[in-house]
C-alpha cells in the first residue's frame, strides 16, 4: 500500500513537472510572439513616419515644381449653384499645365476686372474642396447682398461680380494657392472643424481631405447658419456621415422656421455653434480645432475655447474681411492706451496728417475714413495686398498675420500705430 502511494506521488510530481515545463515553452512562446508583434508594430510605425515624411517632402517638391509667381490664367469650366445663396466654380489653367498640390484650409487671390471700376479689385476666396483632384480648383461664394436693414447699401462688388457676370469659358487672374491656416493631413490628432456661414468653405476642404484621403483621425465637423434657405450641400453631408463612421457631423440652425425646419430631420442643434454645446457632447477638450466664420462667431468662439482651457496652439482659425479676432487684449490694449488717442497719423503720398482715433479700427479703416486710399484683399492679414512701406515710426498688430512683413512695413489692415507714424500711402 505504502509502495502505491508513493508511485502515485511520484506519477502526480512527473505530470505536475510537465505541465510546468510545458507551461513555461508555452509562455516564453508567447512572450517571444508578442515581442515579435511588438517589434512588427514598431518597425509598421517607423515606416509609416518615414512615409509620412518621404510624403510632406514630395509634396513640398511637387509644389515649388509646379508653382507659380504672380497672376496665372485660369478658366471657369464649371459654375454649379449649390444653395444659400453660395455658387461653385471650378477652375482649370488656361495654359493647360499641371497644378501645384495645396493644403487644405488655404485660399486662392483674385485680380478682378470688374466693369465700371478705376482699378482691379483683389480678393481671396477659399478653397472648397479636397486636395486630392489634381485637375482643377475649386472656390464657392456667397453673394453679399445689402443688410436687411440698410436695403439700399449696394451689394458685395467681387462677389456679385462672380454670381452675376462670370460664366464658363471666363477667364480668371489668380495667384497660387496659399495661406497659413491649413490641416495637416499628416497628423492623426482628433479634430473638431467648425464653419459659421460660408466660412464653411476653408473647413469643408479640410472634412472633404480627411475623407477621400482613407484616414480614420475622429472628425468632429460643426457647421453654423440661420435656417434652410441657407444650408448648402445637404446631401454631401448626408454621405459623409453614411460612409465615414471616424466623422461625426452636426448641423446647427440658429434661427429655425417653425413648420418649416424639423430638427432631426431638416437639422441637429437649435442654437448657434457655442462652447458650451462641446463641453456637453465632446469627450473632452483635447482636440485641436479648425474655425471660420463671420467677426462675432469667431470672436465667442475662441475665447470660450480659451476659458475652457484649449491650449493656443490647438486653437487654428481664419477671418476673412475686418478681422477682429483677437487671442488676448493685449495688442487692443497697447492700441487703446492712454497716449494712444494723441499719435498723429502722416499719409505721405496724400499730403495728410490726422490725430488717431483707436475705435475706428486698423490703420486700413482709419485710411478709408479719412479718404486715402490703401490697396486690400482678404482684409485679414492674409493676402498681402494692403502692405504699405512706413517711412518714420512703428505699428503693433491687433491679430498678428501668418507671415509678418519685413521690417519698415506694415499690413494696413491688422495693424495700428504705437507711436506717432508717417505711412507712404
Amino acid at each position: 500500500m505504502l509502495d502505491q502511494l508513493v508511485q502515485l506521488a511520484a506519477l502526480l510530481f512527473l505530470v505536475a513537472s510537465g505541465a510546468y515545463v510545458a507551461m513555461l515553452v508555452v509562455g516564453r512562446a508567447r512572450a517571444a510572439g508578442i515581442m515579435q508583434r511588438s517589434a512588427e508594430v514598431e518597425t509598421a510605425l517607423l515606416r509609416a513616419n518615414v512615409d509620412l515624411v518621404m510624403d510632406k517632402r514630395r509634396f513640398e517638391a511637387k509644389r515649388s515644381e509646379l508653382v507659380w509667381n504672380g497672376f496665372r490664367k485660369f478658366e471657369i469650366v464649371r459654375k454649379q449653384q449649390e444653395g444659400g445663396g453660395i455658387c461653385s466654380f471650378y477652375l482649370q489653367p488656361h495654359d493647360k499645365k499641371p497644378l501645384p498640390p495645396f493644403l487644405p484650409g488655404q485660399y486662392l487671390t483674385f485680380q478682378l476686372h470688374i466693369p465700371g471700376q478705376r482699378k482691379p479689385a483683389i480678393r481671396c476666396y477659399s478653397l472648397s474642396d479636397s486636395p486630392n483632384h489634381p485637375d482643377y480648383y475649386r472656390v464657392s461664394i456667397k453673394k453679399v447682398l445689402p443688410p436687411r436693414d440698410k436695403p439700399d447699401v449696394p451689394p458685395g462688388l467681387s462677389s456679385s461680380f462672380f454670381h452675376d457676370q462670370l460664366d464658363e469659358g471666363d477667364i480668371l487672374d489668380v495667384k497660387a494657392p496659399g495661406g497659413h491656416f491649413f490641416l495637416d493631413l499628416t497628423k492623426p490628432s482628433p479634430v473638431v472643424l467648425i464653419g459659421g456661414g460660408v466660412g464653411l468653405t476653408p473647413v469643408l476642404s479640410m472634412l472633404n481631405a480627411i475623407c477621400e484621403s482613407g484616414s480614420k483621425r475622429e472628425t468632429w465637423f460643426l457647421y453654423g447658419c440661420r435656417h434652410g434657405d441657407d444650408l448648402v450641400m445637404r446631401a454631401h453631408f448626408d454621405r459623409i456621415r453614411r460612409e465615414h463612421d471616424n466623422v461625426r457631423i452636426f448641423i446647427f440652425y440658429s434661427d429655425a422656421r417653425e413648420g418649416i425646419d424639423e430638427a432631426g430631420r431638416d437639422y441637429d442643434v437649435g442654437s448657434r455653434i457655442s462652447v458650451d454645446w462641446m463641453k456637453a457632447n465632446l469627450p473632452s477638450s483635447n482636440y485641436e480645432y479648425y474655425l471660420c466664420g463671420p467677426p462675432p462667431f469667431m470672436e465667442s468662439l475662441v475665447s470660450g475655447l480659451e476659458g475652457w482651457g484649449v491650449p493656443e496652439k490647438d486653437i487654428n482659425f481664419e477671418a476673412f474681411g475686418p478681422a477682429t479676432v483677437k487671442r488676448t487684449p493685449a495688442a487692443q490694449a497697447s492700441a487703446e492706451s492712454a497716449g494712444a488717442s494723441k499719435f498723429q497719423v502722416t499719409f505721405a503720398k496724400s499730403g495728410k496728417t490726422v490725430a488717431w482715433s483707436p475705435e475706428i479700427g486698423s490703420l486700413l479703416d482709419f485710411a478709408e475714413e479719412n479718404g486715402v486710399a490703401i490697396e486690400f484683399g482678404c482684409r485679414a492679414g492674409n493676402c498681402g495686398t494692403c502692405l504699405t512701406a512706413i517711412k518714420v515710426g512703428d505699428v503693433t498688430y491687433v491679430n498678428p498675420p501668418g507671415s509678418p512683413p519685413e521690417a519698415g512695413s506694415c499690413l494696413a489692415c491688422v495693424s495700428v500705430p504705437k507711436s506717432n507714424l508717417t505711412l507712404d500711402a
